[in-house]
């Protein structure tokens, strides 16, 4: 897997192919939420410095998610992607971005908040879920 962010990281987004680009950011989805589950089981032991720099990880991989859906990337090769996306490019864009935000706040909160769980809650898994539910196909 690192090997294709490696290989199409050295692309820029004009010079992948569709199926470059769908699989690249099926990967990168993935991965925000391998890390995702990492973050929480972190955060819930008190290892928040390890937890932070995932929490960055996922911001920046949120960030490059939004160039990684142009127009001619709606089909093929098992795209899970709604055409909503398409169609409400503009919501789409910042949801990415506030996905992006809240993962940054949760940096600055997470240390100190009474309630691990309901902090990851609210900035992180809502943010997975708002997604899921609007642009992604039911599985």
């Amino acid at each position: 897997m690192s090997l294709f962010f490696i290989v199409v990281g050295t692309k820029s987004i004009a010079d992948q192919s569709v199926e470059e680009i769908i699989k690249g950011r099926k990967a990168l989805f993935s991965k925000n939420y391998s890390t995702a589950k990492r973050v929480q089981a972190l955060s819930s032991n008190g290892d928040f410095d390890k937890a932070k720099e995932l929490m960055i990880e996922m911001s920046e991989n949120y960030k490059t998610l939004l160039g990684l859906f142009p127009e001619n990337t709606k089909e093929g090769f098992k795209t899970e992607s709604l055409p909503l996306i398409w169609q409400e490019k503009d919501a789409f864009n910042a949801l990415m971005q506030k996905s992006s935000d809240n993962m940054i706040k949760l940096v600055s909160v997470i240390e100190d908040s009474d309630d691990i769980r309901g902090t990851l809650q609210e900035f992180m898994w809502n943010s997975c879920k708002a997604c899921h539910s609007k642009y992604r196909m039911p599985h």
